[in-house]
């Protein structure tokens, strides 16, 4: 079993197999909370977490309160 690893060029976190998302700080978390918290606002074309089928439902627990 391998380890995949994806490190976004414009925020710099890391997505291990294709969903876990490893926060510079705080809990790890899901494609959606990184797209509703960073992504969203990022709008770069170089950001890894686009494609919508990838990031899945976004709750409004995704957004910061």
């Amino acid at each position: 079993m391998s380890n995949r690893v994806e490190v976004c060029p414009v925020c710099g976190v890391t997505i291990e197999n294709g969903a876990k998302v490893v926060f510079s700080a705080g809990p790890a978390g899901t494609r959606a909370r990184l797209w509703a918290r960073v992504c969203n606002f990022a709008k770069s074309p170089d950001c890894i977490n686009q494609d919508e089928a990838s990031i899945g439902d976004v709750q409004s627990n995704d957004y910061y309160d």
